[in-house]
């Protein structure tokens, strides 16, 4: 994809990995909507980057997704590129009381929600570039995460999937790999001796520019080219 003179819609973006990818774009002269359900969220990314656009839309409800698309369509029906980077962690366990609540809400949220976006804006003319947030995990699961770890793995499975169907098309699909970075995902504190967001941003821009459409960073890299024998070890090491 061009990385400059883009319209741009970011899910999430307010936050983790969707903010820093939002002002490395505004800083790449691009224009910025982002989207997300907390309003305070989003009034302080506004206040950090003046010039982003913002939207507020609950992804896990059907309607809020409809209408964010309808609101695109009517205002800023030139929007190209579409990033589906939102997306919530659990750490639980099969034998918590909530267990199933948390996991409905993960895969509406992980899942349903950009599939459901994907299908939505492809009926935009203008648009050229989807690119979906997976992860590491998608690869070798963390037993404390389990269901974010299945809806990373589906939404790597549909992104190649994706890719592929949309060949022919103009729309080019690039998968971002994160390995855990220091964002608040998951809950605070979890992973502030990860690395941080603007070295992963920094490296993926770089693969973008050389083309590339599967974008890793650090451990994502080796997992994301790992066989069954190299990923049985990295699990055993992070589930011992």
């Amino acid at each position: 994809m061009k990385l400059a003179n883009n319209k741009i819609l970011i899910t999430g973006g307010a936050s983790g990995i969707g903010f820093g990818l939002t002002e490395r774009f505004i800083k790449e002269n691009n224009t910025v909507i982002i989207c997300g359900r907390r309003e305070s969220a989003l009034h302080e990314a506004k206040e950090k980057l003046p010039s982003v656009i913002t939207k507020a839309c609950d992804l896990s409800n059907e309607t809020d997704r409809i209408e964010l698309y309808k609101w695109i369509a009517e205002n800023h029906s030139d929007l190209n590129v579409l990033v589906n980077n939102a997306g919530i962690q659990n750490w639980m366990k099969i034998g918590d009381d909530d267990f199933y609540e948390k996991a409905n809400d993960e895969i509406t949220t992980n899942v349903l929600a950009p599939i459901h976006l994907t299908k939505l804006f492809t009926e935009l003319d203008s648009l050229d570039t989807i690119i979906n947030v997976t992860s590491g995990l998608a690869f070798v699961p963390f037993s404390q995460v389990p269901v974010y770890c299945g809806t990373k793995a589906f939404m790597r499975s549909f992104t190649l999937s994706l890719r592929h169907s949309l060949k022919d098309s103009k729309i080019e699909v690039i998968e971002m790999i994160p390995p855990a970075l220091n964002t608040d995902l998951g809950g605070k504190g979890i992973h502030d001796a990860h690395p941080a967001v603007s070295d992963f941003v920094t490296s993926v821009f770089e693969q973008m520019k050389e083309g590339k459409t599967e974008l890793t960073f650090g451990t994502s890299e080796d997992r994301a080219k790992a066989n069954n024998d190299s990923i049985c070890e990295y699990f055993n090491r992070m589930n011992p």
